[in-house]
This record gives structure tokens, sequence and C-alpha cells, in this order.
């Protein structure tokens, strides 16, 4: 997929994106091995649901199950298209196609049915693995590991939320803004925050640039920091709908 990312105001980008910690705490890091863990098994593809229309989400296949949530045609960061995973596929009691996706917002991991005739096919082949304990982050491209990156993590009172989420859309902040030079908002929430700086505590994955704090650590507010490096060749290659997995 397309991985252009989109400028926005350091105002609405820290406002709605970054849950940030202060820095300064590069004394507190514990050295860790790079020997962990067996890489995690991921599928070499996503498929995934490009919206055409906004749409409600529903519990069921089914014009007349419940509503889920709605699902807005454009990402509120960067107007961006809507991208959202595919998990399954279903033909309703009137004939009618649907689509089983992943759902941004709260609650974390929720799920829900969406039209397929609203909806243009396309997929992904990028996945990335979040490694809370041994705070590092794993790309993964065709299901193969392509690159195991140092992080920051959440602190233990504002953890990372754990599970499954997805890239809703790649901002660009500013060079003097906190995390440059760019997030990768995902679909997660923070378990701690229901608001943080006047947006709805939304977590990311975004640059150390302004803010600080040494790699292997455990300090911030929730989001996953990288070196500037590393957030640079990210944000150019993951995209929109790209599946994050995060393991305790």
């Amino acid at each position: 997929m397309n991985t252009r990312s989109h400028r926005v105001p350091l105002a609405l980008s820290v406002g709605l994106l970054l849950l940030l910690a202060p820095a300064g705490h590069a004394g507190a890091v514990a050295s860790r091995t790079a020997a962990a863990r067996v890489p995690l098994a991921v599928a070499p593809t996503q498929a995934l649901a490009v919206m055409l229309t906004s749409q409600q989400a529903l519990s069921a296949p089914d014009a007349h199950s419940a509503r889920v949530a709605l699902v807005a045609l454009l990402r509120p960061i960067t107007d961006a298209p809507t991208v959202l995973p595919v998990i399954g596929h279903a033909t309703g009691p009137a004939g009618a196609a649907w689509l089983h996706v992943r759902l941004p917002g709260r609650p974390n991991d929720h799920t829900g049915w969406v039209r397929q005739s609203a909806t243009v096919f396309a997929n992904t082949r990028w996945h990335v693995v979040i490694d809370i304990s041994e705070r590092r982050l794993t790309v993964y491209r065709d299901g193969r590991v392509v690159r195991v990156l140092p992080a920051i993590v959440g602190k233990p009172s504002t953890p990372t939320p754990v599970g499954t989420a997805f890239v809703e859309e790649i901002v660009q902040v500013p060079p003097g803004g906190s995390g440059a030079p760019y997030a990768l908002a995902l679909s997660s929430r923070s378990t701690v925050y229901q608001e943080f700086a006047g947006g709805p505590g939304q977590i990311a994955i975004h640059g150390i640039a302004n803010i600080g704090g040494a790699l292997g650590t455990a300090v911030s507010h929730g989001c996953i920091r990288l070196a500037t490096e590393a957030i640079v060749w990210l944000a150019e290659r993951v995209g929109p709908g790209a599946p994050v997995t995060v393991t305790p």
C-alpha cells in the first residue's frame, strides 16, 4: 500500500496522538540481551478493506443486527482514507457480502461487520510485533523478520496495551514536535487515560526527538518510542491497516 504520510500542526499531533513521558531517564536503563524469544509466527499478508463511504459496523453480517460503531470514511488527524484489517467474510440473509473487520478505538481489540460493497480490497505484507518485556519492536515482511529495533514502552503505571491493533494513519510530526519526525497512530487506546492532552488517549509508535528517553526502558505514558532513523525507516514502509501485535 501507499505509505504516504500527512503533516499536521504540532498542537493537533500532540493533543490527539502522543502519550508522552518526561525525558531524563537515561540512567534508568537496564541492559537487555537481543537473544530472547523465538520470533512470532505471523501470516505473510493481511487483507485490508479501504472504506469508500462512512458506514455502521454491525455485530453480525446482517443489516438488522446491532450497531457496534460508526466507521468514518476518513481518519481524524490526516483525513486519509480509513483502512481496516479483514479477519473474515460472510454472506448475509439477503445475499449481501460482508467483511469482518478490526475497528479502531475503545474497547481495544473490538471488531464488527461492514458491507463489502462499500469498500475496496487491498493487502499489506507488513506486520509489527512489540515485545513489552524485551522492549523491542520487530518488523515482519511476508511473514519473515526484516528488522529488530530497540524501543521505549509504557511504564508500569501507564502500560502499553497488550493485544492486537493496527496502524490507523501515518502522521508527519513537525521538526520541533515531541516524538518527531513521524508517528504511526494505532487503533488501540490507553487503558489508564480516557483522554490525554485533549485527545482520546490514542497509542502511537513515534520518534524520540524532542522528548528523549533511553531505548530499552519503560518510561512512556503508553506509546512506543523509536530512534529517529528507525521511525523514519518504519514510516516509509508500513502503511495504514498494517497489523500490530503487542505481547507482554
